[in-house]
């Protein structure tokens, strides 16, 4: 599920700076290879320590390729990410990224199809979902995780809720 440093992850740190010094979303690069070539979901995490710092995604593609989706929500994450401040650039060399590439959604039918290290989370209801990456610390229970998804999506009680997995590959800078 986790790979070693990898170029996700430095195609996120590079977004964001270049957003910091032009004011603009960084160009696409026009050699795209493999991967990066594809329609994947993404979600891109800032952290300082151990901190979060901003966290945004997409659970399903909704630009051109991958590079796109991680440029562009690595620039959300740094700016966009309504828990927290904008990161300034002094903050980049303290600063972690990890960038998640999705696979696609699966419906699920019972909690035994759930495992909150293997499978990322989606509980979508008639108007919001919420949705949770696997793998996170202090999320220990399935049912922990379908708790922290309906809270976020608003969701109170248990009707007429879908349940969607999805699995990551996680590709992290080093510091």
């Amino acid at each position: 599920m986790t790979s070693p440093y990898h170029s996700y992850a430095d195609l996120a740190r590079q977004s964001i700076i270049y957003y910091l010094d032009q004011g603009q979303v960084m160009p696409c690069p026009d050699s795209l290879n493999g991967e990066l070539k594809k329609k994947r979901g993404t979600f891109v995490c800032l952290k300082k320590g151990k901190q979060l710092r901003g966290c945004v995604g997409t659970i399903v593609p909704v630009r051109e390729n991958l590079a796109q989706e991680i440029i562009q929500n690595s620039v959300n994450a740094a700016t966009e990410d309504p828990r927290f401040s904008p990161v300034g650039k002094e903050e980049i060399p303290q600063l972690s990224f990890s960038v998640d590439v999705l696979s696609p959604l699966e419906k699920v039918q019972t909690k035994s199809d759930l495992d909150t290290k293997r499978f990322g989370l989606v509980v979508r209801g008639k108007s919001s979902q919420g949705v949770l990456l696997p793998d996170i610390e202090g999320v220990n229970s399935v049912d922990d995780q379908i708790k922290i998804c309906k809270r976020k999506a608003g969701l109170e009680n248990d009707e007429d809720l879908e349940y969607f997995r999805f699995s990551v590959q996680r590709y992290k800078s080093q510091l």
